[in-house]
């Protein structure tokens, strides 16, 4: 999950593997609503086009996201569907400023061919493709408006959005709140996640100062896959929390977690509905 690509010029029970077919539910804190409108393209910029169409084995990796700077659109040898190559463009603003627009995700196609590069297509229909690009684009559209939710005090003070500037994938690194929740499993098995998470990313959001500045804020986000609906299809969870790198996030957290349960013993929580 959370493949977006850019130019380097400008800049809870689970289960350890999610399939992705279409008409997923996704559950995160509060009902998700899936922002993305495939082939649909957003009122801000994007500024990642792609420069050309085939990438070279020895293309470096872009720091801003860990991904080759050009994933090849075509077609690969011995490929029997035609898959789209229009890539879409998310609700998620890039950079430093406005003129850098939002993040783009890749098109079915450039998907494809990642994974094949990464030798991670094998057990892949070509035919379930599209869909995957549909949940994987879901799934990070949900993630965003989690931060939003986590980053609204600072909106409220400071009047400005925060941006997305640079993220990572570690799906092979353990959270340590994943951790600690496998160890409870042992214990909790019908409370905790007996499985890990099936993805992990950090995403580093800047977060507007009082000086008209930035802030770098990691958040670390978990992606569980969760058991199948009453339709027979996949649900998906997300732990979307600020790391504990400071003194503010970890005030942030307590706020975050603490205030709806003070709000209940005040009787708001009863004002609010």
């Amino acid at each position: 999950m959370g493949w977006f690509w850019a130019d380097s010029t400008e800049t809870n029970k689970s289960s350890s593997e999610a399939k992705c077919p279409v008409n997923h539910t996704i559950t995160t804190d509060k009902p998700a609503v899936c922002p993305v409108k495939p082939k649909a393209k957003a009122d801000l910029p994007a500024v990642c086009p792609m420069k050309k169409d085939v990438a070279s084995p020895d293309d470096t990796l872009n720091p801003l996201n860990n991904m080759p700077h050009v994933i090849s659109a075509s077609k690969l040898p011995g490929q029997k569907l035609d898959l789209p190559t229009e890539r879409t463009f998310s609700t998620i603003p890039r950079g430093t400023d406005e003129g850098e627009g939002v993040w783009e995700y890749p098109s079915p196609q450039q998907m494809f061919n990642a994974m094949v590069r990464k030798g991670k297509a094998e057990d892949i229909p070509e035919d379930a493709v599209e869909s995957m690009v549909d949940v994987h684009n879901f799934l990070n559209e949900g993630a965003w408006q989690e931060i939003l939710e986590w980053e609204k005090p600072y909106v409220e003070q400071y009047g400005k959005m925060p941006r997305l500037e640079q993220f990572t994938g570690r799906p092979h690194d353990l959270s340590p709140r994943a951790r600690m929740y496998l160890f409870l499993s042992k214990f909790f098995p019908e409370t905790f996640n007996t499985e890990p998470p099936f993805d992990r990313h950090d995403w580093y959001v800047l977060r507007p100062t009082a000086e008209n500045q930035w802030n770098k804020v990691r958040y670390v986000i978990d992606y569980y896959g969760g058991p199948d609906d009453h339709h027979g299809m996949p649900t998906f969870f997300l732990d979307v929390r600020p790391a504990l790198d400071n003194p503010t996030n970890a005030k942030d957290r307590f706020v975050h977690w603490a205030k709806p349960m003070w709000d209940k013993a005040m009787g708001n929580a009863a004002k609010e509905e």
